[in-house]
């Protein structure tokens, strides 16, 4: 589509408030393109990530990547945190992805606000069904803390990994439910939680695996081998 850049009555040459935005946005991508800021692994700063022709703002999460070579991160609105975003990245199919595991290879570098020219957002577009990116994966954690207010304690169990949300949260249910009435008394001086949160891979072993076991079984027997 071609930009047709309207004058306005302030002098020869000058473009209309409306024109100059444009213009500004369009060196600022073209800025953006030319003087990538290289990522870091590790980094809490949101990302760049090339989808096919389009580049998207990604957040990332840090303890769930796999050596240099993969990251898990969740696609966002290039508005964000601005409320209109919220809704647009609804409408869109931002919002409802949830954590992907994307290869070092796709991130451009540290997101900038030039790159917003270049998203599905910024065309009108929805994200495609497929972006090229597996849903990364999730865990439960049970831990023990003291009733004393400090944050002393220990994990009794590691349940992971859930390669779906939803399966997630139903263990998570399930064991709260269980835990219902016995969390102070189930191991002394401690209160019993369920935590849900990334699974780190790089911790693979010293997870239970929910798809083999009864969630609920398996914390009964972490509490026995405490008691024991």
């Amino acid at each position: 589509m071609i930009r047709r850049f309207r004058r306005c009555g302030h002098g020869p040459g000058a473009l209309s408030p409306e024109d100059q935005v444009v213009v500004d946005q369009f060196r600022a991508m073209l800025t953006a393109l030319r003087s990538p800021q290289p990522w870091t692994p590790g980094t809490a700063r949101d990302i760049a990530v090339r989808l096919g022709p389009f580049i998207e703002r990604a957040h990332t999460r840090p303890g769930d990547d796999h050596g240099p070579d993969m990251i898990a991160v969740a696609l966002v609105h290039p508005d964000t945190p601005h409320a209109g975003a919220y809704l647009h990245g609804r409408q869109l199919g931002y919002t409802e992805r949830g954590w992907l595991r994307c290869e070092s290879t796709a991130i451009i570098g540290f997101w900038q606000p030039g790159y917003a020219m270049l998203t599905h957002a910024a065309a009108g577009l929805p994200l495609p069904d497929d972006v090229g990116m597996a849903p990364a994966h999730y865990a439960l954690y049970i831990e023990a803390r003291r009733r004393d207010d400090s944050r002393d304690g220990f994990t009794l169990l590691r349940l992971g990994s859930y390669t779906q949300t939803r399966h997630a949260q139903q263990d998570h249910d399930r064991l709260t439910a269980a835990l219902d009435g016995r969390e102070t008394t189930l191991v002394p001086g401690h209160r019993v939680s369920v935590r849900y949160a990334p699974f780190d891979v790089s911790d693979h072993q010293l997870f239970a695996d929910p798809y083999e076991a009864d969630a609920v079984a398996l914390l009964d027997a972490a509490v026995a081998g405490v008691s024991a």
